[in-house]
């Protein structure tokens, strides 16, 4: 088989296309030249290496002799991966969206040699079908046009160019968002909530993890408990759904219905992450256990599949394997009665995992059953106990053993291909949720997966000068750091801060946010997605709404508040305010889509308290001090630790000078809990501070 360009490529969804007959270039010089000189267009095709749908229209078209001829003959073909240049990719589905009225991926986009777009969708089968025009039909149409009508299509590129970063200039702002935005926002989640299901909307239904933890700080901060219910009952939909990973642990994309049954299947490490905060933070809200085993089972299938062995985490896994979308995961009648042997076996699991003898999916064409199965643990073993007479625990014992059992089984199968490229950003996000979850949950194997992730980060994601980069892959790191790098690996660190209270993840998260703000800072406030010196396409984006994942301004914002509160540092808070008022036009306009950046707009509205605990840091006693703040819900609230060795308690001054004053009163571990810039009396009774925490 022939190789083309892509072969060279580090990415692994550029070198899935390294076979294909299209004479594909990487983004880059070397293509634009190529574009200029030939006097051709730009077909820029979009993607990612677990995109289904990108499967598919490779295999339909770019693996077509015919397609790729029609593309060698009239363009410069260009493939990139949205996961390495998400500033490019944002632009052009930001084009997408004004020309057809929606997005996605496969993401395809004509452009002129000068990079500006003149047609743009998504997936376009091979030939046309069903009203949806093909790419032997298209290509010949856009060819024509180009050579035929070249004033009209650079008019028509120029004007949708115009209109571009008209669309992406921050509009003027009419102040920093607030509990107007915040309570409108609350009302729109209402109206559009499941209360049978959970979630927000119809099908597709997607994971909103942000979106649940503003609820639940709307809840912490004003006791609407209906925000509370909201949070719980998504969770619990999704973890009894066919989106949770019943067998393996980890979360799937989405679900393709509105039940949580069914799921587009494959796993993306920044939703691992998101939602195993989520879960974390239910559970520090609520005491549910349900939550906080979910919890810990995202985060344990994340270290056992997604864990590279230099110390970062590999991005995703494939909704495919064999060429088929979620093989690995579906079961057949008779493949589980060949696992499970014993009748009593087989109808618990049916009863417990919602399997359906005729299936679990259904031809929309034919509204026949397929025969396949995604298990569903649609029962809660209390549930069944009634049917069986059988004791909660003994029945969950049965359960436990029958996933062991299914689960070798599935081990055995072909495995969904991994997407094995480490993203700073995805891994500072994977880092502040092990982190929290060892905080919270006492669990040190997560403190240490998170402590390795961030060396790793801190060393491997770097330029030869020191710059931070924000893909590495098999040792080669590679592109500048956007601002979603440096927001999310700050996040990161403060949270390995709190869950070690060692200095230096302090110092490492002071730093990023300093170069995040001498690099990408805007004139008026909020933040780029590319530095002052990075190639710009078309437009340099200020994104503030959160999507999939919360944008680079929502989470810096709170980072840089919460590293005030801890360190004292007005500038770091100036920053952070900047942001809130430069942005907060938008997030009036619309409240529900900016959550994340509610939730900074939240804690910058205050109250807001330092804990600073004085005394061995592994101690007993400073342990049961702290116990009230790792174990409850204190989004408000942020913490240090004063330890009695003087040369870390010397940095740790440094970095914090108001701690410099707080000692142990007559030896004993000590907390102070400070507000508005003054501390309190100390406190050695770890009642007493649960009662005074409760009061921020």
């Amino acid at each position: 088989m022939s190789r083309n360009r892509l072969a060279d490529e580090r990415s692994p969804y550029l070198r899935q296309h390294a076979g294909n007959p299209v004479n594909w270039y990487a983004w880059g010089d070397d293509a634009f030249a190529a574009a200029r000189e030939l006097d051709r267009p730009i077909f820029l095709s979009i993607g990612y290496a677990t995109c289904h749908w990108c499967h598919v229209m490779a295999h339909e078209s770019f693996e077509d002799d015919e397609v790729a001829g029609l593309l060698n003959r009239g363009f410069v073909s260009v493939k990139l991966d949205r996961e390495e240049r998400p500033d490019v990719d944002a632009v052009y589905m930001t084009v997408c969206q004004m020309m057809t009225g929606h997005g996605g991926w496969p993401l395809n986009v004509v452009l002129t040699p000068d990079l500006e777009p003149f047609f743009a969708g998504t997936y376009f089968p091979r030939e046309s079908r069903g009203g949806r025009i093909g790419m032997l039909d298209l290509l010949p149409r856009i060819e024509a046009l180009w050579s035929e009508r070249r004033g009209d299509v650079r008019a028509s590129a120029s004007s949708i160019t115009v209109a571009l970063r008209s669309a992406l200039a921050t509009p003027e702002s009419d102040g920093t968002a607030g509990e107007a935005e915040v309570a409108a926002a609350v009302r729109t989640l209402k109206a559009r909530f499941d209360p049978m299901h959970g979630g927000f909307g119809g099908a597709p239904k997607f994971p909103s993890p942000h979106t649940l933890g503003f609820l639940l700080r709307v809840w912490e901060r004003h006791g609407d408990a209906a925000t509370l219910d909201m949070v719980t009952a998504t969770l619990h939909g999704m973890r009894r759904g066919g989106i949770h990973d019943q067998l393996g642990g980890g979360f799937h994309r989405y679900s393709t219905d509105a039940e949580w049954r069914l799921p587009h299947f494959e796993k993306m490490l920044y939703d691992q992450a998101l939602i195993a905060l989520a879960f974390t933070e239910a559970w520090q809200a609520t005491g549910d256990e349900a939550l906080g085993t979910t919890a810990r089972r995202t985060l344990d299938y994340v270290l056992d599949e997604l864990a590279d062995p230099a110390g970062g985490f590999h991005s995703a896994e494939d909704a495919d394997s064999e060429g088929e979308e979620g093989k690995y995961y579906v079961w057949t009648e008779s493949e589980l009665a060949a696992v499970l042997p014993a009748e009593a076996d087989l109808e618990l699991a049916f009863e417990a995992f919602g399997i359906e003898p005729e299936g679990n999916f259904r031809d929309e064409a034919t509204g026949r059953r397929s025969g396949a199965n995604v298990l569903l643990a649609a029962r809660e073993p209390a549930g069944l106990t009634e049917h069986r007479g059988e004791a909660p625990g003994r029945l969950e014992e049965r359960l436990e053993e029958i996933r062991r059992r299914l689960l070798a089984v599935r081990r055995r199968r072909a495995r969904p291909e991994r997407d094995d490229k480490v993203l700073a950003d995805w891994n500072g996000l994977m880092v502040a949720a092990l982190a929290r979850a060892g905080r919270v949950f006492d669990a040190p194997r997560y403190v240490t997966a998170a402590a390795r992730a961030a060396d790793f980060v801190h060393a491997a994601l770097r330029s030869p000068d020191g710059r931070p980069m924000h893909r590495w892959h098999d040792g080669d790191a590679a592109i500048p750091a956007l601002a979603d790098d440096l927001a999310f690996v700050a996040w990161g660190l403060l949270e390995l801060y709190e869950a070690t209270f060692e200095p230096r993840w302090l110092e490492r998260a002071l730093d990023m946010l300093a170069d995040l703000i001498e690099r990408f800072e805007a004139p008026d406030g909020g933040f780029f997605q590319t530095s002052d010196d990075a190639e710009v396409t078309l437009v340099r984006i200020q994104e503030s709404s959160d999507g999939a994942l919360p944008s680079a301004n929502s989470v810096a914002a709170l980072t840089l508040l919460r590293a005030a509160r801890l360190t004292g540092r007005f500038e770091l808070e100036a920053a952070a305010r900047r942001t809130l008022d430069a942005l907060g036009g938008r997030a009036s306009a619309s409240p529900a889509g900016h959550t994340a950046f509610l939730q900074a707009a939240l804690f910058a509205d205050g109250p807001t308290a330092e804990v600073v605990a004085t005394g061995p840091a592994d101690g007993p006693a400073t342990r049961r001090l702290l116990a009230p703040l790792r174990h409850g819900f204190h989004p408000r609230v942020v913490s240090l630790l004063k330890p009695s060795n003087d040369e870390v308690a010397g940095r740790l001054a440094r970095l914090a000078p108001f701690t410099a004053g707080l000692e142990p009163v007559d030896g004993m571990a000590t907390v102070f809990l400070c507000r508005n810039h003054a501390c309190e009396l100390p406190r050695t009774d770890a009642t007493a501070f649960a009662r005074a925490l409760e009061q921020v």
